[in-house]
């Protein structure tokens, strides 16, 4: 069993909430000059590109079968449409905006796991969750005033992502991470490749495949690998640092993405919607701190 560590654990999660929002960056930069199935291809083969060497240096076990193998097929699915989602509302919000919006995430998979798998959900962390729904709508709202439906985007990789997760957690146990986005990867590239071929023949833009001019190249490759080694960063992290601890960690996202917009994009939140990024982010660690809390008098509990 590995030692917990706590402070690598915690520059590891520090890693990911750099390497995150910098992916999403440079999907925002190649957004207007990139057809967008080629951007989520990308992302895809490069991950596979990159593992599956070293799933072969480390002998890990990747063969999957049976209900593990539908599992890893839904969970594909569910991160091609949450990154493609995620991808497009790049085109139309600022990157603090659009990442702010998608951290209604923990929200809903509090609420799926009360409604969808019964799990207990106390009224404080409900109320916590209405708040910080309320958080994201005032990020939302001066973004839809603007640019109209693309502004929900976001929520859409909230609810396909807090999907993503529940499956993640049915299959956790049994896989090795690393095998699991290695052998993702490869499903995802079978399934996009068609489509894309498809796209190209028809001439439909968004969905072909084109020769990058310029830098696009070099930035197609750096989404692949950010994405990939922030995931990385994210996935070995927990292995040093109980979730608990680097939970309320991940929000640093939401500050990151802030500065990576003004500095590339010159793009920062106005009033309201920095408000709600406020709101959004005391509701969500509220949360956290529950769940901590509720976890922690769980042992001490007497069985009915």
């Amino acid at each position: 069993m590995t030692q917990d560590r706590p402070v690598f654990g915690i520059v590891l999660m520090l890693g990911f909430c750099v390497l995150a929002p910098l992916g999403d960056a440079t999907a925002k930069l190649l957004g207007e000059t990139t057809p967008l199935g080629l951007l989520v291809m990308v992302r895809f083969a490069i991950q596979a590109l990159i593992l599956i060497p070293l799933i072969a240096a480390t002998g890990r076990p990747w063969r999957m079968r049976g209900r593990i193998l539908r599992l890893t097929m839904i969970r594909t699915v569910l991160h091609i449409v949450g990154i493609t989602a995620m991808f497009s509302a790049l085109k139309f919000l600022p990157l603090a905006d659009a990442v702010a919006i998608a951290f209604v995430m923990p929200f809903i998979m509090l609420l799926l796991g009360k409604y969808v798998l019964g799990e207990e959900v106390g009224a404080r962390r409900l109320i916590a969750c209405i708040v910080g729904f309320a958080g994201t709508l005032l990020v939302i709202q001066p973004s839809f005033a603007e640019v109209g439906a693309p502004a929900l985007l976001p929520l859409i990789v909230a609810v396909v992502f807090a999907l993503f997760m529940l499956v993640t957690r049915q299959i956790a146990k049994e896989t090795d991470p690393v095998s699991l986005q290695a052998v993702s990867g490869v499903f995802a590239t079978i399934l996009l490749l068609p489509v894309l071929l498809i796209g190209t023949s028809a001439d439909i833009w968004e969905i072909s495949v084109i020769v990058p001019t310029g830098n696009s190249h070099w930035l197609l490759l750096g989404i692949g690998i950010l994405g990939t080694v922030a995931h990385l960063l994210m996935t070995w992290s927990l292995r040093y640092a109980p979730s608990a601890t680097l939970a309320p960690m991940q929000y640093l996202e939401i500050p990151v993405a802030t500065l990576i917009g003004w500095m590339i994009f010159k793009d920062l939140p106005d009033g309201l919607a920095a408000l709600g990024i406020f709101i959004t982010i005391l509701a969500g660690l509220y949360v956290i701190l529950r769940e901590r809390a509720t976890a922690r008098s769980a042992p001490t509990e007497t069985p009915a």
